[in-house]
């Protein structure tokens, strides 16, 4: 039986080049590949600065951090993310206020912030989601954009661009639409380094306050110590800061995989657009909702909802595939779903009725740089017959 991943790593590139230059180098540590992989990354999403980090989930907390969220505040996060999203508003002490998303897309949308907006307008700050790789609607020439809507208001907005890297809105490249934009670098991500992550901005204090955070509050960093003369060993700590740094181990992967980034998102296009026209005549099927045009997407996940909405049906669908050799994840299990923010906040699926309808039927097929037509075509086979044994006899 054949077998198709859900997700495959693709390094067929200079990443082994690269961590042999690092290991030679003898400094294995945060240094002049980070250094190289930060400037090269800021290049490609047109951003002033860029901070290399271990995770997305750190960039977030940097974020939040950097524009003062704090105890007490309240953050707009998207229900459909995963908890990094949420959880790093928690680290802060302060509180994330759930929104329901558009069907079909997961995305929040400037009538959601809007609305939003009007119920918490003591909100501090929103993160969105490019859920998927597809980019939200940030900004919009007349003015009615998300990042339009919120810099009226006051409130600061950090993009969660975990799946879109490389994604553009508009004619801007996803990292800097907001004031701080945050991606994702782990293993089965659109680029990886095998654990890792990017803070982008415009914003030089962001920036700033950034660079001194991710590394202990240290007013200068260990490269920066040993790699310039005079006095190597001295430095000031200026505040309690994290141990969130990206070493050049990481950050070696990282060049090899960035050089090869526009090629690969090239290839889950060709794969996305396969999938839309073989499974488009499967009416069981709600296929994702386009905002963007394709060549604007990273198409980091192909996410697709089952119509007969019920998560068991869903869930023996999925292992029905699993069977034949498919595999398939689920994006996601809504965070009003897990069980400390709906009893901390008091959460009912009610609430959050477009989310609940995904949720119900949602999951995600296999797209990667290196599926063949063949692969997809195989899944799309096997989806299809699975449906047929999933649906009611009448409907046979």
């Amino acid at each position: 039986m054949r077998s198709v991943p859900f997700a495959r790593i693709d390094c067929h590139g200079n990443e082994l080049r690269y961590l042999q230059d690092v290991l030679e180098s003898g400094w294995l540590t945060t240094a002049a590949k980070a250094q190289t992989f930060e400037r090269r990354f800021a290049e490609q999403v047109g951003a002033k600065h860029a901070c290399a980090v271990n995770s997305c989930t750190a960039a977030l907390h940097l974020a939040l951090e950097a524009i003062n969220v704090g105890p007490g505040d309240k953050v707009l996060v998207p229900t459909m993310t995963f908890t990094a999203t949420a959880e790093v508003v928690r680290y802060l002490g302060a509180d994330p206020v759930f929104l329901d998303v558009e069907y079909g897309s997961a995305l929040l949308t400037p009538d959601i912030c809007r609305a939003a907006i009007r119920a918490y307008p003591e909100a501090k700050a929103l993160i969105v989601v490019h859920f998927g790789g597809q980019p939200a609607e940030m900004l919009r020439a007349d003015g009615q954009g998300i990042t339009d809507l919120c810099r009226r208001h006051g409130i600061r907005v950090v993009e969660d661009a975990a799946h879109a890297f490389p994604a553009i809105q508009g004619s801007r490249p996803v990292g800097g639409l907001g004031d701080a934009a945050c991606f994702s670098f782990y293993a089965n991500k659109t680029i990886t380094t095998g654990e890792g992550g990017m803070l982008t901005t415009d914003n030089d204090e962001i920036a700033k306050r950034v660079r001194v955070m991710r590394l202990h509050g240290i007013d200068r960093d260990v490269w920066h110590r040993h790699s310039r003369r005079g006095s190597q060993w001295e430095y000031d700590v200026v505040a309690p800061g994290f141990k969130y740094n990206m070493p050049d181990v990481n950050a070696a992967i990282g060049l090899a995989q960035l050089e090869r980034a526009a090629a690969m998102r090239k290839e889950r296009q060709r794969c996305a657009l396969r999938y839309l026209e073989r499974l488009t005549r499967l009416p069981a099927l709600d296929l994702p909702l386009l905002r963007s045009p394709v060549e604007h997407h990273a198409w980091h996940l192909f996410c697709v909802v089952l119509r007969r909405g019920a998560a068991e049906a869903r869930n023996r669908l999925i292992e029905r595939l699993a069977r034949r050799g498919v595999g398939t994840s689920v994006h996601y299990k809504p965070l009003h779903r897990m069980t400390y923010y709906r009893n901390r906040y008091r959460l009912e699926p009610g609430m959050f009725p477009e989310a609940e309808r995904m949720w119900q039927g949602c999951f995600s097929l296999p797209i990667y740089a290196t599926l063949t037509d063949d692969d997809v075509d195989y899944v799309c086979d096997q989806l299809e017959a699975a449906l047929a044994a999933e649906a009611p006899a009448a409907d046979r």
